[in-house]
């Protein structure tokens, strides 16, 4: 068994199409597509060749990607709030996996050297905050805020793509490609959320690697909660605070002013009372659901997939060449691996 239908069937989430919709761009009727989604029929190698361009990938792409050890669409970590709806996660988890399937046969013609690596740990055996603590050790982070968190996730062999979703309820996907991990950010969140969500994906990819516990999500935030805002450093400045006081934390620590209440009030600093007079000046202030200052932290940038496009056109490929090491049909339709000569393309 190939799962040629797993990987139609996620490709078509992944850009939002029904089976409608991707069945007229092939030519083929619905019926047809949903049996060689479902594997009851496979298709002949024109059709094969017409699925893969309606879907911008190439065909080879498309009769490989689910052969693999361990190629499968599988579940992702996610950050998401209660509300989001279904038929918007499900779509980014399959834009997740698709990434995973392009970078897994990227990494046939690159090698990928990461000067650290993401550890993994048992979380029967190993607390969140501990495993927050031993990775800033392992990785020589300063003893204070993590200043560009992203290009520490990339020395360490983490692919971080940044684009648009089509909701802000998601905030960001993560999960494992081989040796290396892949996440999948919101790049129309606040930078501050941005920060703590890639954080909190990294928390997931330690972890939970081998599988989801009974409360992952709450491992993944203590995790978040410490890499980012260490108790030992941070928690003689979580005292006696006020609204300007978490303003001025804020841009220093690069965090939202919520989440800088919430970790006083885990570390036992901020009182409830206070803690809930906190909250009510964010409501009345508007600060709840979008807080100012976000533009005063350092941005932050992923040069990883670029950099990989351009060594593979220092080794002669053009534009066109490295997209289809990618399995992407065209430089058109490639919107991950762009070289630093061309300005990204939109996401599909």
């Amino acid at each position: 068994m190939t799962a040629l239908g797993e990987v139609i069937l996620t490709l078509r989430r992944a850009r939002g199409l029904t089976q409608v919709e991707l069945a007229a761009r092939a030519g083929v009727t619905q019926a047809a597509l949903s049996r060689y989604e479902q594997d009851l029929r496979h298709p002949d190698d024109e059709t094969l060749e017409a699925l893969a361009a309606a879907l911008g990938v190439t065909q080879r792409f498309l009769s490989t990607a689910g052969r693999e050890r361990g190629a499968m669409a599988i579940d992702a970590h996610m950050r998401r709030r209660a509300t989001a709806k279904a038929t918007d996660w499900r779509m980014l988890e399959a834009r997740l996996n698709e990434l995973r399937f392009h970078a897994r046969q990227l990494f046939e013609e690159v090698s990928l050297r990461s000067s650290d690596l993401v550890p993994t740990f048992d979380p029967l055996e190993t607390t969140p905050s501990d495993a927050a603590r031993m990775v800033r050790m392992q990785w020589k982070l300063p003893s204070g805020p993590v200043r560009r968190l992203l290009a520490w996730l990339e020395a360490a062999g983490c692919l971080v793509v940044q684009e648009p979703f089509p909701t802000r309820r998601v905030d960001g996907l993560s999960q494992w490609i081989g040796d290396h991990p892949v996440l999948l950010l919101n790049s129309s969140a606040p930078l501050d959320r941005l920060r703590l969500t890639a954080a909190h994906e990294l928390g997931h990819l330690c972890l939970h690697a081998n599988g989801p516990g009974d409360d992952v999500e709450r491992e993944a935030n203590e995790f978040a909660a410490e890499f980012l805002m260490p108790a030992a450093v941070i928690e003689s400045q979580l005292r006696h605070l006020s609204i300007g006081d978490l303003m001025d934390l804020k841009r220093q620590w690069g965090v939202s002013v919520q989440a800088l209440i919430e970790r006083a009030h885990a570390l036992g600093t901020l009182r409830p009372a206070d803690r809930t007079s906190l909250y009510k000046q964010l409501s009345a202030k508007g600060w709840r659901t979008r807080e100012p200052g976000s533009d005063e932290i350092a941005p932050e940038e992923t040069r990883l997939t670029t950099a990989i496009a351009d060594s593979l056109h220092q080794r002669g490929l053009d534009d066109d060449e490295v997209a289809l090491v990618a399995g992407f049909a065209s430089a058109d339709t490639n919107h991950v691996f762009v070289g630093s000569h061309v300005r990204p393309l939109r996401a599909l």
